[in-house]
């Protein structure tokens, strides 16, 4: 999805579309055009005897403009 500026990230649950669009720009310096998160349903998980679940997460499809690009890759 690099090819057409859209980027996913895992995300804290709590966090709201305008609050991860606002840490985005700040921690990347890019213009944010649109947010989509996304909560995959919860899975079962067996502990010996004991059923319970897997820790419930959260993913953001960010895009960005597309003049703009995250370096994914640490400079050196």
């Amino acid at each position: 999805m690099i090819e057409k500026n859209q980027y996913t990230f895992f995300v804290n649950i709590k966090l709201s579309k305008k609050q991860i669009k606002k840490i985005l720009e700040g921690l990347y310096e890019v213009n944010v055009i649109s947010v989509n998160t996304h909560h995959p349903p919860k899975k079962r998980k067996r502990f010996g005897q004991f059923n319970g679940y897997k820790t419930n997460y959260k993913k953001a499809t960010v895009k960005i403009s597309p003049s703009q690009s995250i370096s994914i890759l640490p400079k050196s």
